[in-house]
C-alpha cells in the first residue's frame, strides 16, 4: 500500500471515532487546538502526521493512539 492510501485510510480512521462519539470536526479541532482546516486535512489524507498529532487527536477523542491506527485483517 502507498503511502498516500496509508494516509487516506488513517484519515477515515479518524472521521469513523470522531462521528461515533458525536462530534463535528470543528469540536474535534479545538479539543486539539487545531484549525478546523487542518482537521479536514488530516481526514481526508492529505497530511503526513507526526506522533505528536496523532498524540494530541487521541487526546481530543479520548482514546489511545492505537485505536487511531486502522487494523488490517
Amino acid at each position: 500500500m502507498d503511502e498516500s492510501a496509508l494516509l487516506k485510510e488513517l484519515g477515515v480512521r479518524i472521521r469513523m471515532i470522531r462521528l461515533s462519539k458525536d462530534m463535528t470536526q470543528y469540536q474535534l479541532a479545538i479539543n486539539c487546538n487545531f484549525e478546523k482546516s487542518s482537521m479536514s486535512k488530516i481526514e481526508s489524507g492529505q497530511t503526513n502526521l507526526t506522533y505528536i498529532t496523532l498524540h494530541r487527536i487521541s487526546k481530543g477523542l479520548d482514546v489511545h493512539v492505537r485505536e487511531l491506527l486502522p487494523v488490517k485483517q
